[in-house]
């Protein structure tokens, strides 16, 4: 079947990359011509485990191509997928400009029937705004289907996430979008939920509400572990054996980042507002992630006593491990909060450091942890990559002028750590 996926960010890209990969025939089309060159040279434009390999090997089965024309990729396709960007506006509102430009493009360059699918989070109801929009340049008053098919891929995991999802959701207006869906993912095995339109699109900013949540719920119980001496790790395997809670995302830490759970938590508010209904929950569970940052660097001027002038070094730049995505990353909000109380900052992190310099420039930037605790008063450890669990401790100490390590992702022991000579600090322990 032939897909064009318009939009070649992280959605885009590993969306139209894996339906490639199950055998159908896929343009990817974007608008920012460096990034059309960069993939037509044979590189990918961001950091995804496992994608430059499978681009590379769908490009060579002729299944596979880019390109900067939305009306040839309309015009050679069934299925037109959205996967533009919106982020947030200074309300917190998702700027959807970009949709509605694409969708008066799909609408120009109509010739038959199409299935023109939202793939971009989007809020509930912005489906009949695309089907608007589209009829509204659709000259030739061609037939054509809105449905909406929300992405739920983790960076740093999102080819397993869409060849082996828990669900695939499909937000349908006719039963013949449905059964061209249902069509379309058929090599992959795993639970079809048929909705209307406005149920799929309110899923996904559900989910990523729910899962806000329960990240903001431990790290708010991390803080009554550390006053009452219980321990996070405990109390969260403890919870997380309740079938009905699961262990998931109950990981105390920093506080979440990345562009899904920020961004989605405030349109969801803001959506809840326009609807009447004041989501006070969510507003909290909003607070309790800024907050949990800004904690964190409390907690290092409570072991050093004053931070002017003392040299921190940081550990992970990223959101999360296996990505270099820098957006809404909570290392960002740390490293900001220690540069207003005079600390000299340096960093390392594996993928992420050419992004984070477009984002904190004014940082000292290394090209190994090591060379980060070079006579450094404290570490402060934000993203759990696994190159950071093998690291030689006793070599890190002993490069350290102050052996004061926050753990800020709960990665090692903390008996351990005191016994090799840290003074050590973790989340809710």
């Amino acid at each position: 079947m032939k897909v064009c996926m318009i939009g070649t960010g992280y959605v885009g890209l590993v969306s139209g990359t894996c339906f490639a990969e199950i055998g159908h025939d896929v343009v990817c089309v974007d608008n920012d011509v460096k990034k059309i060159e960069i993939l037509n040279s044979g590189k990918i434009p961001i950091y995804e485990p496992g994608l430059l390999t499978m681009v590379h090997k769908n490009v060579q089965a002729g299944r596979l191509r880019f390109t900067t024309s939305i009306a040839d990729g309309v015009r050679e396709s069934l299925f037109i997928f959205i996967a533009v960007g919106t982020p947030p506006k200074e309300n917190g509102e998702p700027d959807l400009s970009s949709v509605e430009k694409v969708a008066s493009e799909i609408g120009e360059a109509m010739d038959e029937y199409k299935v023109v699918v939202e793939k971009s989070t989007v809020p509930v109801q912005t489906g009949k705004w695309i089907r608007t929009i589209v009829e509204r340049f659709n000259k030739k008053k061609i037939e054509f289907d809105v449905a909406s098919n929300p992405e739920f891929l983790r960076e740093g995991s999102a080819i397993q996430d869409f060849l082996y999802p828990d669900r695939i959701v499909l937000g349908v207006e006719s039963e013949k979008a449905r059964d061209l869906l249902l069509e379309l993912y058929k090599p992959i095995d795993a639970p079809k939920i048929i909705t209307d339109l406005a149920s799929a699109e309110l899923i996904k900013h559900a989910s990523n509400s729910f899962l806000a949540m329960k990240i903001s719920f431990i790290n708010a119980l991390s803080i009554i572990c550390e006053r009452s001496g219980a321990d996070i790790i405990k109390v969260a395997e403890g919870i997380g054996l309740d079938k009905r809670i699961g262990r998931d995302f109950l990981n105390a830490g920093v506080g979440f980042g990345g562009f899904c759970f920020p961004k989605d938590l405030k349109a969801f508010i803001g959506i809840s507002e326009k609807l009447g209904y004041d989501f006070r929950l969510l507003r909290e569970v909003e607070r309790i992630n800024e907050e949990q940052m800004h904690r964190v660097v409390k907690k290092l001027e409570d072991l050093l006593w004053n931070l002017r002038d003392k040299r921190i070094g940081i550990l992970g730049l990223s959101f999360k491990p296996n990505t270099d995505d820098m957006r809404f990353a909570p290392s960002i909000t740390i490293i900001n909060d220690l540069k207003k109380e005079g600390a000299l900052v340096r960093a390392y992190d594996p993928v992420a450091m050419e992004k984070a310099k477009l984002v904190m420039p004014d940082i000292e930037y290394c090209n190994d942890p090591y060379l980060v605790a070079e006579n450094a008063d404290g570490i402060i450890l934000v993203t759990e990559w696994d190159e950071f669990k093998k690291l030689d401790l006793r070599k890190l100490k002993e490069k350290m002028r102050q052996p004061v390590f926050l753990d800020g992702r709960n990665v090692f022991e903390p008996e351990e750590m005191k016994k090799i000579g840290f003074i050590y600090a973790g989340i809710g322990r």
